[in-house]
């Protein structure tokens, strides 16, 4: 089974880092990819540019070969739509699962995303829920998840695609929104991402 972690890493930070090694432990992966989005269609921008968002992630998680970096939707021109991503991999992988981790606050917009019924033909759907996560579905969205639930990691193994499964893991308070805050008011976030990330920031002046 492939793992796809998708966002935008604006920067990465262990909130990220952790919530992904925990999912590849509990589903028992063998290999989870963290994809970094080009142009995403749900933000009006970034702040840091995709290459300099990759570079990021490639530090981050160097050292940690369970984990790797997939840099298509940064390569790809154009909007990042996560249908097109998971069509280029289901043609590269075959019919190997392929699961796409996605919170709990993104799956209950999911119906806003782009061809977001074509998802299920292409790839399991993991959901990451959070002690205060809610999930709030609604009309076709919701048929379609209480359709395709299944509560066991096991399951996912028997078809290639079309199971949604909610996963608990750990909440830790850290966004890279509150990073980029402390950045730009003169403040470190050390201890929230990798030293790695933080050196790569201060070196390009990122956030500032």
């Amino acid at each position: 089974m492939i793992g796809i972690f998708g966002g935008t890493f604006d920067p990465v930070h262990y909130g990220h880092l952790r919530a992904a090694h925990e999912a590849k432990a509990a589903v028992g992966l063998e290999e989870m990819r963290l994809l970094p989005a080009g142009t995403p269609p749900h933000r009006s921008n970034t702040f840091a540019s995709a290459e300099h968002r990759l570079a990021m992630l490639d530090l981050a998680i160097r050292g940690y070969p369970d984990l790797r970096t997939d840099d298509r939707e940064v390569r790809r021109d154009g909007y990042s739509f996560m249908v097109d991503t998971l069509r280029e991999i289901r043609a590269e992988e075959g019919n190997v699962p392929l699961l796409l981790f996605i919170g709990q606050d993104a799956a209950n917009k999911l119906d806003t995303w782009h061809r977001w019924s074509d998802l299920f033909s292409l790839a399991h759907m993991i959901v990451m829920r959070r002690p205060d996560s809610r999930h709030e579905y609604s009309g076709a969205l919701f048929r379609e998840i209480q359709l395709r639930s299944v509560n066991s990691a096991a399951m996912l193994r028997k078809s290639p695609a079309g199971h949604v499964l909610p996963l608990e893991v750990t909440q830790l308070d850290i966004s890279s929104t509150d990073i980029r805050t402390q950045v730009a008011a003169g403040l470190s976030p050390r201890f929230l991402l990798p030293d790695a990330v933080l050196d790569y920031m201060a070196q390009h002046r990122l956030y500032r």
